[in-house]
């Protein structure tokens, strides 16, 4: 089973769908015999995988912004997409063989296998036994962050975070550790009122103060607020 993609869906179904689950692009065209040919070894191949590997086709006639992002020179040209990155691919027509695999390798490690159980999973025991299979796993990392700052033992979660780069992820689960959970919405504003006072030669209050507006989110309408007071603030 196949989905069509076009240049509008293209970064929903390819790109994030792939942070989920390897995506084979398939880019064809009516017109091209070897395309009709590989189509159907795709689909069986891919099938058998049980959902582990998806393919998505591309009419490349109808959609030139695709087959410009892979620069298309020929069809069929099939590429693989995992983490929003190509990491394989090939042109024209092959036998089931070879498309095998090339799927084969898109199938995730016994190893992988058991950390996506485990991350569903999702419990404290679970994402620990996630960790040590896989140390620099972002996703793990996070999740058991979650659950570290959950069972009150933000000073761990801040030491795992440190692990892995900065993302809007792990500075949420950053200011979750710090500030021992989440924010009362009702309650906020005086307290970032007290730290704007403290935050130009205060680190730990200018910290709690981005802490706050963190955990408030950006789709607070207070947020952008604070932030414009923080800067006149600080300068």
């Amino acid at each position: 089973m196949s989905t069509d993609v076009t240049d509008a869906t293209f970064e929903a179904q390819v790109m994030d769908r792939s942070e989920q689950v390897p995506i084979v692009v398939d880019l064809w065209a009516p017109w091209c015999g070897p395309c009709r040919t590989l189509g159907p070894i795709l689909e069986k191949v891919i099938d058998a995988t049980g959902g582990k590997v998806e393919l998505v086709k591309v009419n490349t006639d109808e959609n030139p912004q695709i087959a410009a992002a892979f620069k298309v020179q020929s069809i069929p040209a099939v590429y693989a997409v995992k983490d929003r990155a190509v990491v394989n691919g090939f042109i024209g027509a092959v036998p089931e063989s070879k498309a095998q695999e090339f799927v084969d390798e898109l199938l995730p490690t016994e190893e992988e296998s058991e950390v996506e159980r485990l991350l569903a999973k999702g419990d404290l025991e679970s994402l620990q036994q996630a960790l040590a299979l896989d140390a620099d796993n972002e996703q793990v990392i996070v999740r058991l962050g979650e659950e570290l700052v959950a069972a009150g033992r933000g000073p761990e979660a801040l030491e795992l975070l440190e692990r892995i780069p900065e993302t809007p992820a792990t500075r949420h689960v950053a200011a979750l550790a710090r500030a021992g959970g989440e924010v009362d919405a009702d309650g906020v504003e005086a307290k970032l009122d007290a730290l704007l006072e403290q935050v130009k030669g205060d680190d730990d209050a200018r910290q709690e103060f981005l802490d706050l507006l963190e955990l408030l989110g950006p789709d607070d309408p207070r947020t952008p607020d604070y932030r414009k007071k923080l800067t006149a603030q600080l300068f």
